[in-house]
């Protein structure tokens, strides 16, 4: 029951990042969704932070529960074993990210909190896990995965070329929605691979029940 628990935190995760993030846009006055970075929701100073902070953070807290579930989970598995260590990895990083290194808000000169946060928000931890997938699982999973690796890279690759131009207060078009595709699907990715988990929970759970 607790590994059930902590596997569904997995989705309680992503569903919980992408409410935020929804949820946020719609408040913050003259902020654009497609235009402007996700982080600028919870930049110093930015009128969302006192919201976006605390619940990026339970959603991170509960991608590391899920992460453990995964380690639970694992029955001798190494490479699942280091996924789940991956994804403690990418939800130690988050937190660190949410709470200690928020960038400032555009036209505000840039400190080594803005340093740091350029550092942390590449986050190598999302594709080493999700490339795992592919060594895990010999299914339609492995495709789906594969599929996802290009979802979140090249469109994070295409916002990357857009730091600059944040950096100087420039306008960032299309900032928002490549960053948010690549990050929704990594976040889709999560939820879908807890489900898969759950499900193969489920006969192990029956074989003891039967013996």
């Amino acid at each position: 029951m607790v590994r059930k628990i902590l596997l569904i935190c997995g989705i309680q995760a992503s569903l919980l990042y992408v409410g935020t993030d929804i949820l946020a846009c719609t408040l913050y006055a003259g902020y654009s969704f497609i235009d402007q970075a996700v982080s600028e929701l919870f930049a110093i100073g930015a009128p969302t932070s006192h919201l976006v902070v605390p619940l990026f953070t339970l959603s991170s807290l509960s991608l590391l529960a899920f992460g453990f579930g995964i380690w639970l989970s694992c029955d001798g598995n190494r490479a699942l074993r280091v996924m789940a260590l991956m994804i403690i990895g990418n939800a130690i990083n988050s937190l660190v990210l949410w709470n200690f290194f928020p960038m400032h808000m555009r036209g505000v000169a840039a400190t080594f909190t803005d340093a740091m946060h350029g550092i942390l928000a590449i986050n190598p931890f999302v594709i080493l896990s999700i490339g795992l997938g592919i060594a895990v699982f010999k299914n339609w999973f492995r495709l789906y995965s594969i599929g996802t690796i290009v979802i979140v890279l090249v469109p994070a690759i295409l916002a990357f070329s857009n730091v600059s131009r944040l950096l100087a207060d420039q306008s960032t078009p299309w900032l928002g929605l490549t960053e948010r595709f690549s990050q929704y699907g990594n976040q889709l990715w999560q939820a879908v691979l807890a489900i898969v988990l759950l499900r193969s929970e489920q006969p192990s759970r029956e074989s003891r029940l039967a013996t």
